[in-house]
């Protein structure tokens, strides 16, 4: 039902001291119902103190659902798990920018229109040139993508919806050719430039890996499972750095800043940066010989040391995106080839540790999407500098889709949270020769 049509009449009550307050409850087509307190201090002269708004429902949405207590996500309603086995990347963008599965004649055309915006101005590949060769991949990312607005005029007018759809095709297009000169510019090689006649996920490997002194040879099982990561990536519903979109959003500032905004949020460590801190810990481990040491030190609850990879704040079962990224995985592990490395040997031992260790267990730490994909992407080919771009370039299309929901919601307002001040009270000024 929809919480805004007003057809619901149940109410919750709210007692502060002798008075009480009546304010609507809304219930949701599934999950949690929300109580409306947007009237709270105007009523009530009182405010709500939720730090990181875990207990706060920020926006009314249709994108994406997930229960982490039962370890469901859902996009539009669709299991995560059948997107990932039978759709593929292009399909997921058009379901959570439109609300359905395309047709084929749909598909068709959305691909099509994808495919050939993928081309960045050809002005963009100097402005690589500003940063410093050993630039962060994610820090060249985050200011290219913040550079299109200055671009594309003629797609950042949010009030017109021919110029909002054109922004997202463009964004869907083109970040991933960003992503890919910016990895090929913090390893000081040429650009390569996007070819049509292939699919997203092979020709964003080919951007990535091709050289021009022989000719790039698309492997499958890799395209494959590059095309499920950008799937289990896509939205995570009001996550920190979709939250920093649509905030940005609220202000009326034009989509390409708004994704830029997005970028910076996701390369906070506790965010997109997961998958880097899990193999940078596998890598502390060292060895197979170390790993009971570190266990003990994770059950010790008076040791700072934390294993990275393992539980989700949102998932306290086990992460439905997990079980579809350990069988990819271990594909790419079999189609390279690769046996004798060290942090694998290390990360299949704490995976088989982690199902069978009945602390792990009770506590459900399970190995979530982050420690699955890190070595995966590690596998592919790609340093951990490029993890967390890799991440935008799939989260593009949920930042998007969240960011035009809100856009064409008639209650949209400013995003302006609240504060508990306990700063200093009111004083007055003193001059600099009376103070002490």
């Amino acid at each position: 039902m929809d919480a805004k049509s007003g057809a619901n009449t149940q109410s919750g009550q709210l007692t502060i001291g002798k008075q009480n307050w009546s304010f609507p409850i809304y219930e949701g087509t599934i999950g949690p119902a929300v109580m409306d307190i947007s009237k709270l201090y105007a009523q009530a002269g009182i405010f709500t103190y939720d730090p990181g708004f875990t207990s706060t429902g920020s926006c009314e949405s249709k994108i994406t659902y997930i229960d982490g207590d039962e370890g469901v996500l859902l996009y539009r309603g669709y299991p995560i798990e059948q997107i990932a086995e039978h759709g593929d990347f292009l399909e997921t963008c058009y379901l959570l920018l439109y609300g359905e599965l395309p047709t084929p004649a749909q598909k068709s055309d959305f691909d099509n229109r994808v495919t050939h915006h993928t081309m960045v101005h050809e002005q963009m590949s100097r402005f690589f040139q500003g940063f410093r060769r050993d630039a962060h991949p994610m820090a060249i990312m985050t200011g290219c993508v913040g550079a299109l607005s200055a671009f594309y005029h003629d797609s950042t007018d949010i009030s017109d919806p021919h110029q909002r759809m054109v922004a997202s095709l463009r964004m869907i297009a083109k970040i991933p050719t960003i992503a890919s000169m910016a990895f090929k510019y913090s390893i000081g090689q040429p650009f390569v430039y996007p070819k049509n006649e292939l699919d997203y996920a092979t020709n964003f490997l080919r951007m990535c890996f091709a050289v021009p002194c022989e000719e790039y040879k698309a492997n499958a099982v890799l395209a494959r499972a590059m095309d499920r990561i950008f799937i289990l990536h896509a939205d995570h519903e009001q996550n920190a750095s979709t939250s920093t979109v649509r905030l940005a959003g609220s202000s009326g500032a034009n989509p390409f800043a708004c994704v830029a905004a997005g970028c910076a949020s996701l390369w906070g460590p506790a965010h997109g940066g997961a998958n880097e801190a899990a193999l940078k810990m596998l890598a502390e481990i060292g060895r197979v010989e170390r790993i009971p040491e570190f266990i003990k030190r994770a059950k010790d609850k008076n040791d700072s040391f934390r294993l990275m990879g393992f539980g989700h704040r949102v998932y306290k079962n086990y992460d439905p995106r997990a079980k579809i990224m350990q069988k990819t995985c271990h594909e790419v592990l079999q189609e390279m080839g690769i046996k004798d490395d060290p942090l694998l040997d290390v990360a299949l031992e704490l995976e088989r540790i982690a199902l069978s260790d009945e602390y792990f267990i009770e506590k459900k730490l399970y190995p979530n999407i982050d420690f699955y994909s890190g070595i995966t992407l590690k596998a592919m080919g790609f340093p951990t500098t490029m993890f967390t771009v890799l991440f935008a370039v799939a989260r593009t299309v949920g930042w998007i889709a969240q960011w035009k929901e809100m856009i064409e919601d008639p209650d949209q307002k400013i995003g302006r949270p609240r504060q508990l001040y306990t700063g200093a009270a009111r004083r007055d000024y003193q001059p600099v020769s009376r103070r002490k």
